[in-house]
């Protein structure tokens, strides 16, 4: 594993090992114009009140999908 996987790895275990999603619901239009997003993403509330979204890229430039491991639910689309 290379120096740059393993130090991401190790601050995003420390951000979200642990903890538990209390809410899940799609970006609101405020946020949304909030963004200059056009893709609506879904959103994870965690028990800490943090919370997670995809972007379609690192600068932010849109809403991105979920893919998943779920038998029935193999992608979270944008909306």
């Amino acid at each position: 594993m290379s120096d740059t996987r393993k130090r991401w790895t190790k601050i995003c275990q420390k951000h979200l090992v642990g903890k538990k999603i209390v809410q899940v619901r799609y970006l609101n239009k405020k946020e949304m114009d909030d963004l200059g997003w056009n893709q609506t993403p879904l959103v994870m509330f965690f028990n800490d009140g943090s919370y997670m979204f995809p972007s379609q890229d690192d600068e932010g430039n849109d809403g991105g999908s979920l893919f998943t491991s779920f038998k029935d639910l193999s992608v979270i689309p944008v909306i």
